[in-house]
């Protein structure tokens, strides 16, 4: 398989100014991911794994390491890139699912599910019938789709969410507790998408709140327990 990502040395820690005080939130992490490959991070609460999510993403900027991302257009150090460069990856590459709607007044559900596919060169009509295929996908009744979903519940506004974030195959993928608000079915839901996108060679890392759901689909474990041994382990399922 292609290596998709490469994390060598990887460090960050935040500092609290007004205290005069240094977080460390993780050090030295080491793993790769290749096409197609999922990587579950695992850890106690506290131990830095939406913090290296978020890093491997640049909204954080490391203290140190490289991540060493295979792009279409060639090798990028994710943790040096200029942030146009990121941004580009973003929009082409690159997701990032968390379990927060982040939504804008007065824009119909279907739309905001729409918009990556209209980005991307699609058609208004063709756009729109694919997100309606995704809404009840994840459960989103129908008289909700052309709603504001700043109206809907916490549940509801997620499932909108992660039709919106899995609409298009990434490269790489990272997935920030996308089931912490989800039922059962919309859970399932989402299993299956990925399960799509891992056959089509997405590379994924993700933080799960009910991980069983996942373990399935799951290759490789790292963890960031302090002093884990070992750091990252081959996962002991079968595919």
């Amino acid at each position: 398989m292609t290596q998709v990502l490469d994390i060598q040395g990887l460090t960050k820690g935040f500092s609290l100014h007004h205290l005069d005080k240094d977080i460390g939130a993780f050090a030295g992490i080491s793993f790769t991911v290749a096409a197609g490959e999922f990587v579950l991070l695992k850890g106690a609460n506290g131990a830095g794994k939406s913090t290296l999510l978020r890093t491997l993403y640049r909204t954080y900027v490391p203290l140190a390491g490289e991540i060493r991302y295979l792009s279409n257009h060639g090798p990028i150090d994710l943790a040096r890139a200029a942030n146009e460069d990121i941004a580009y990856l973003r929009r082409t590459e690159i997701g990032f699912v968390t379990q927060f709607l982040t939504a804008r007044p007065r824009v119909s559900a279907e739309a905001i599910v729409a918009e990556p596919l209209r980005l991307a060169g699609w058609e208004a009509e063709a756009a729109l019938e694919a997100a309606r295929a995704a809404l009840q996908t994840f459960g989103v009744k129908p008289d909700l789709w052309a709603a504001y979903p700043t109206t809907f519940s916490g549940g509801e506004q997620q499932k909108v969410n992660l039709a919106r974030a899995l609409i298009l195959p990434q490269k790489l993928l990272m997935l920030d507790e996308p089931t912490a608000s989800l039922d059962a079915a919309a859970r399932g839901a989402l299993v299956a998408r990925l399960k799509e996108l891992k056959d089509q060679g997405t590379a994924m890392i993700g933080v799960f709140h009910h991980p069983d759901d996942v373990m399935h689909l799951i290759d490789k474990i790292v963890d960031l327990t302090p002093d884990a041994l070992p750091q990252e382990e081959r996962a002991d399922v079968a595919h």
